[in-house]
Parts: structure tokens; C-alpha cells; sequence
């Protein structure tokens, strides 16, 4: 058994992905808040916001990494969410600072709905990343 650069990018990616589940559970709580009208959309947004660009770069890095190490198909797994990042990002309300959510268009039903799809979408992807990645950090430890 010997540790590698692969393993340690699956390593980086289990810790990442973990993170990016948390955002992820947040971000369906959040519209579920504002779909029951429990908060106002301005506080939501303001919740929101900061923690796009985090969840991108987190995204990108340990897909860097996989970049790095040669590893081809958790790549090519995670190419198609890297795609919808950038053309979700590129495609934005405009606004005054980072973020995606503008307050005075999010409680419209069908933003509302399409929000708390994609949440639930990316939560769905990044389980079955985390178990994908823990295989992939078993197997990188075994098969030297």
C-alpha cells in the first residue's frame, strides 16, 4: 500500500466533496425557507451569495488536481457540472457583487422552482461523487 499523488487527490476531492454537500443541503434549505416564506428573499440572497464563488473554486480545484493526476474519468464525471458552473456564472442577474441570486427575482415561482431543482440536482451529484471518489481513493491506496 503506498500513497501517491492520486490517492491524494482523491483524498483532497473526498474532503472538498464533503464541503460542497454542505452547500449543497444549505442551498435546498434555503429555498425550502423561502418557498414557505419563512425569510425574506434579501436576507436569503445576502446567505446565499458569498457562498457561490467558494463552492466553484472547490469544484475547480480538486478537478485540477484530477487534471494533474492523470485521472481521466473522475474528470470527465465532473466535466458536465464544471460546464453548467461556468454558463450558470456567465449567464448571472447582473449585479453589484459576486453571487447568483438577485432578491428582487428569486421569488418568482418558476426562479424559485428551478433554484431548488438545481439544489437537489447537485446534492444528488455530489453524493454520488463522495462514494465514487472514496472507491477511487481505496483503490489508488491498494493497486501499487
Amino acid at each position: 500500500m503506498a500513497f501517491n499523488f492520486p490517492a491524494f487527490t482523491y483524498i483532497v476531492a473526498l474532503i472538498a466533496d464533503a464541503f460542497l454537500i454542505f452547500f449543497s443541503i444549505f442551498h435546498v434549505i434555503a429555498f425550502d425557507e423561502l418557498k414557505t416564506d419563512y425569510k425574506n428573499p434579501i436576507d436569503q440572497c445576502n446567505s446565499l451569495n458569498p457562498l457561490v464563488l467558494p463552492e466553484y473554486l472547490l469544484h475547480f480545484l480538486f478537478n485540477f488536481l484530477f487534471l494533474l493526476a492523470h485521472e481521466w474519468f473522475s474528470l470527465a464525471l465532473n466535466l458536465p457540472l464544471i460546464a453548467y458552473h461556468i454558463y450558470r456564472y456567465k449567464t448571472r442577474p447582473v449585479m453589484s457583487g459576486p453571487g447568483l441570486y438577485d432578491p428582487t427575482s428569486i421569488m418568482n415561482a418558476d426562479v424559485l422552482s428551478k433554484c431548488q431543482r438545481e439544489g437537489w440536482i447537485k446534492l444528488a451529484c455530489y453524493l454520488l461523487s463522495f462514494f465514487y471518489y472514496l472507491y477511487g481513493m481505496i483503490y489508488s491506496l491498494i493497486s501499487t
